[in-house]
């Protein structure tokens, strides 16, 4: 163990990182479960909602590249800190909103606080954990990760069953404001000493293709993903991550080493993290509408049934069998778990609740088997002076995976099922046309309808549920396209050298190398 790396707090930082990475995590969809009481207090349009939504999305997937390298530049810990500081601020605005624009545009400050929090957070853990504890501590970081999505909505469900929609919102501010405190006086800091400057034209390339990207991907199941405003948006974030990369490799001082993509040990991962964020992204967002409209569960039942997901805790001890198969068989390995998890939800019917529960359980054991190792690999190969633009790299696959995974897997689930569901006859067409626009929306006009209401249910239960398995299949093959790729293409690859660290580097003195107490 390098004294030089460890500190002596390092457990109790870790604690601090995992609960920043968790209020990040909730704060991306718990709003969700607010949005009636929201529209009516704020008398917001239907698209003011979805922004409400989407800002945080698109802010922080646009954003965490930039922020990964202003770690690097100005130091992780104060990029840490900025980032709670506006998380706070941007989430007490959220509660005191009084406008539809003004809760919008805290919304989006919460997605630059989260965007600067999370690589911050991996490359802290870099920094403090010695190489052998850097993949338990990275795999508890995975799993306090996993954990933000099924837990919103329980900790949703508990607060507006009790009280008002702001309080969703203020419950961040006492949490962040401790682990902020605490943050200050035991994190130390880490930099790039002798950075060449803030690289101002790929953080803008960046920025920009990731926004567009990303907003395409969010505006596609909404306007068709043939429309000329979705594809004007994804060529052009592809154009521009392209410029990006292309600056990049000729820059004097990139945020990040374009020669790391092509080490197989750093692209490679960063590809299944893709993969497997997109599967898991979707899955989510199916599971959540099944557990409350075809099961009837309120939103804190279906929470507490999505922690089914933890049992990705039981890959802990699987995870040294896949490093005596090696990199590339063990991930592999995981992605196959993920692809029977999306199996096994896609031959299950509206009454298969234990069957939908079992998938959501191999789903979260393959995610365990991946996600730290997949990290860890990834660090293992970025140099320290770029270790906030390595772990950005992380967020970003994550990011992009998970809305385009809600994006693609909902426009499957949402056509499958308005093509499969059969109105009852004589339904007026505008009680036809919401019921076909979405389960929920047919259980809200078969309330409506008496005794004619139950057959509505049952044929709005099924439609969701054959557009779930048509869904869910899609990401069986996506997941084991990924494994396929991954044991013939780069399993057979001569690993690249790895890139050097440049003899000018070196990071600050802030450390405490006493042994732990």
């Amino acid at each position: 163990m390098d004294p030089a790396k460890t500190h002596r707090r390092r457990w109790v930082i870790l604690a601090l990182l995992g609960m920043s990475l968790l209020v990040v995590g909730l704060d991306s969809l718990i709003i969700s479960l607010a949005l009636p009481s929201v529209q009516t207090d704020l008398d917001a349009t239907v698209g003011q909602l979805q922004w409400m939504i989407d800002a945080y999305t698109l802010l922080f997937g646009g954003l965490v590249m930039f922020a990964g390298g202003l770690g690097d530049r100005f130091g992780r810990r104060r990029t840490l800190l900025l980032g709670l500081t506006l998380f706070l601020a941007a989430s007490l605005g959220a509660a005191l909103s009084s406008t539809a624009e003004m809760l919008i545009a805290c919304r989006a400050g919460m997605g630059v606080g989260g965007a600067l929090i999370m690589p911050s957070t991996l490359a802290i853990i870099k920094h403090v954990f010695p190489a052998e504890e850097q993949k338990r501590a990275i795999f508890i970081w995975s799993t306090i990760g996993a954990l933000g999505t099924p837990l919103g909505p329980i900790v949703g469900g508990i607060l507006l069953d009790r009280f008002w929609w702001g309080s969703i919102f203020w419950i961040n501010v006492p949490v962040i404001a401790v682990i902020l405190v605490a943050a200050a006086a035991l994190i130390p800091e880490s930099r790039h000493e002798d950075h060449p400057g803030l690289d101002v034209v790929g953080a803008a390339l960046s920025v920009a293709g990731f926004g567009c990207l990303i907003f395409g991907v969010i505006e596609a199941p909404e306007h068709g993903w043939g429309a000329p405003r979705t594809i004007t948006l994804l060529v052009l974030g592809a154009v521009l991550l392209v410029a990006f990369v292309t600056w990049e490799s000729r820059a004097r001082g990139p945020m990040l080493n374009m020669s790391l993509m092509r080490v197989p040990a750093f692209g490679g991962p960063a590809a299944v993290i893709l993969v497997q964020t997109f599967v898991m992204g979707g899955t989510v967002f199916i599971i959540t509408q099944y557990l409350q409209f075809v099961q009837g569960h309120g939103p804190m039942e279906a929470g507490l049934r999505m922690l089914a997901i933890l049992a990705m805790v039981l890959a802990a001890p699987l995870i040294k069998l896949t490093e005596r198969l090696g990199l590339w068989a063990g991930l592999a390995l995981g992605l196959a778990v993920v692809a029977a998890a999306q199996l096994v939800i896609s031959t299950a019917g509206a009454e298969d609740e234990i069957q939908i529960l079992v998938g959501l359980g191999l789903l979260g054991l393959g995610l365990g088997l991946n996600l730290p190792t997949s990290t860890n690999s990834i660090l293992d190969a970025t140099p320290e002076h770029q270790s906030g633009a390595g772990s950005a790299v992380v967020d970003s696959a994550a990011q992009l995976g998970t809305a385009m995974g809600i994006a693609v897997v909902g426009s499957i689930l949402t056509t499958t099922y308005a093509d499969s569901l059969a109105t009852p006859p004589g339904l007026p067409d505008a009680a036809a046309e919401q019921a076909r626009d979405s389960v929920g929306g047919a259980h809200a006009v078969a309330a409506h309808l008496g005794d004619g209401g139950a057959r509505l249910v049952d044929a709005a239960n099924q439609a969701f549920t054959d557009g779930m398995g048509a869904a869910t299949l899609t990401g069986a093959g996506v997941a084991l396209a990924g494994a396929v790729l991954v044991l013939v293409g780069l399993s057979r690859r001569t690993p690249a050298p790895a890139v050097p660290e440049p003899p000018a580097t070196t990071t600050a003195p802030a450390l405490d190398p006493a042994p732990d107490r």
